[in-house]
């Protein structure tokens, strides 16, 4: 199951990725070229140089789990084309870039949220 809670991470990897590499293939990459844990429960996202295809590989507390999504028509809005190898990623700008919604151009507006030691535990 996908948990998705507040201490999950997204990282977009912004080098294209083989899409024929699968559970091992996915976790090397996250562990050599991202310099990251893949056991660590965070989202890794990898989209083919077409933009047409994508993964994201996870570790759901006992196993590699691998969601998948390829395109008929149109490409993902992604810049490919940034400096770093990974890029940190909000929940909101994966459902954009999931939806086919151009991130680069919209205006995400300031809103009032309360510091980490005033939120109330629910």
């Amino acid at each position: 199951m996908l948990r998705l809670d507040g201490s999950v991470r997204i990282w977009l990897c912004s080098e294209p990725t083989d899409m024929r590499k699968s559970f091992n293939g996915l976790s090397a990459l996250v562990k050599h070229r991202l310099d990251a844990d893949p056991l660590n429960g965070h989202l890794y996202v990898f989209i083919i140089r077409r933009k047409t295809q994508m993964k994201i590989l996870y570790f759901d507390q006992t196993s590699y789990a691998i969601w998948s999504k390829r395109l008929e028509q149109g490409q993902f809005v992604s810049d490919h084309h940034t400096r770093s190898i990974k890029q940190s990623s909000s929940f909101a700008q994966l459902q954009c870039l999931l939806e086919g919604i151009d991130i680069r151009h919209a205006r995400q507006y300031k809103r009032f949220s309360l510091p980490e030691t005033q939120r109330i535990a629910v």
